[in-house]
């Protein structure tokens, strides 16, 4: 009973901040639901103490008793990220599968790699000494680009569509890499010994990834055959669910990517089971449907990102690593998304322009809060915690209320 009534407060919290953003704002939906809930949390850390003490920390306590690594990781994510993946042109992906493939993969570990080394160096300078393997692992957690934070925005901003499929097809599938890399760091610095050769580095690179893709392919095409069979779109709505709360589970169970098995799943029932299998009524209402999970599920996700910032311990200490911090992401995006451009020989050349988009467009989001919370108690998690949380508002507030601007700008020579 206590989860039902912290779940009611957050929608009743997201459906009057939504809300108020129509009406007052009229910002992006999952901006400035986010930028509400900044307020409000700043307001209960200023004056919520004094002016009505027990609400705050009963409020308090509500989003702290959240485990948000879980609830996104093994909830959230999974409906969102097969709400996308069904609604994007699988034809549009493999025109533009080998930019999508290097910079989902490639793109990651150098952004990674170049995070950290910037980090490592500059952080002393803040008085801050930072062991290189934290600075590793805050480069692998803020690296991929967030596919929610990106899909949503990129809805609202007008660029080109080859260029919005290689920011957004970049974003579902850069998730395996990210996250194995993670995970392989986050052992580092802990003391039980992990084998860290490029073997066994590969082999659970390729187990997450691949066994991920295959789960989500083998559900797409059997959802899809089920569905052919009958002409219900109750049932095909349902059948639809099982796959994301059924398809998790077992990639659970196999330890593969459940993320990855999510994108390729909607992928193939979003092309292959609407051309194929669906009545145009069927077809209708699961667009709609996922549509509207898409929509709820990112009220809640960015509320719980803006209050978020009620377990941020100390909000000016770090202020001007964070700021840093934001400028080494930006510059790590850049080389990242510049190195491969320059030396993969792609098939189709890039717009003029479309380099400064693809950087100012790679959004981070939720998966970096949610990895980063993931982090052990240790000396180092808070500045992390901070540095992370002030890189992602700017990427989502300032990049993503900018983007459709530089987008026009960049792009307005071709």
């Amino acid at each position: 009973m206590e989860l039902y009534y912290s779940f009611s407060i957050l929608i009743v919290l997201a459906s009057f901040f939504a809300y108020l953003n129509l009406r007052i704002l009229k910002l992006p939906s999952t901006i400035g639901i986010m930028l509400i809930a900044i307020f409000v949390s700043l307001l209960i850390r200023i004056i919520g103490s004094n002016i009505f003490p027990n609400t705050t920390l009963s409020f308090f306590n509500l989003i702290s008793e959240f485990d948000f690594t879980e609830i996104l990781m093994g909830a959230m994510l999974n409906f969102l990220l097969f709400a996308g993946a069904i609604h994007v042109n699988f034809s549009d992906l493999r025109e533009q599968r080998s930019p999508i493939f290097v910079f989902s993969t490639v793109s990651v570990i150098i952004s990674t790699f170049v995070v950290a080394f910037l980090l490592y160096n500059i952080a002393p300078l803040f008085h801050e000494n930072i062991p290189f393997i934290y600075c590793l692992l805050f480069g692998a957690l803020i690296s991929p680009t967030d596919p929610i934070a990106v899909l949503g925005i990129l809805k609202q901003a007008k660029v080109p569509k080859t260029l919005e499929t290689k920011i957004a097809g970049e974003s579902l599938f850069n998730d395996g890499v990210a996250v194995v890399l993670f995970a392989v760091i986050l052992q580092l610095t802990k003391a039980d010994a992990i084998d860290i050769s490029i073997g066994s580095i590969s082999w659970l690179l390729a187990k997450e990834a691949l066994g991920g893709l295959l789960l989500g392919v083998l559900l797409g095409f059997g959802t899809s055959n089920a569905i052919k069979k009958i002409d219900d779109y109750k049932v095909s709505v349902l059948i639809t669910l099982s796959v994301v709360m059924g398809g998790y589970l077992i990639a659970h169970t196999l330890h593969i990517s459940g993320p990855l098995t999510m994108v390729a799943a909607g992928l193939i029932i979003g092309n292959y089971g609407k051309k194929t299998a669906m009545s145009p009524e069927t077809k209708d209402y699961l667009n709609k449907f996922w549509e509207l999970v898409d929509e709820i599920m990112n009220a809640i996700l960015f509320l719980f990102i803006g209050f978020e910032l009620l377990l941020i311990p100390d909000l000016v200490s770090h202020l001007a690593l964070g700021v840093m911090a934001i400028i080494i992401v930006l510059l790590a995006r850049l080389l990242s998304i510049w190195i491969p451009s320059a030396i993969v020989p792609f098939k189709n050349k890039f717009l003029k322009g479309a380099l400064t988009v693809m950087v100012w467009g790679g959004l981070r989001g939720g998966v970096s809060i949610a990895l980063v919370l993931s982090i052990d108690n240790g000396a180092h998690k808070n500045l992390l915690l901070e540095i992370t949380y002030f890189v992602v508002v700017f990427s989502i507030v300032v990049q993503g209320l900018t983007v459709g601007k530089v987008a026009k700008k960049a792009l307005a020579a071709n």
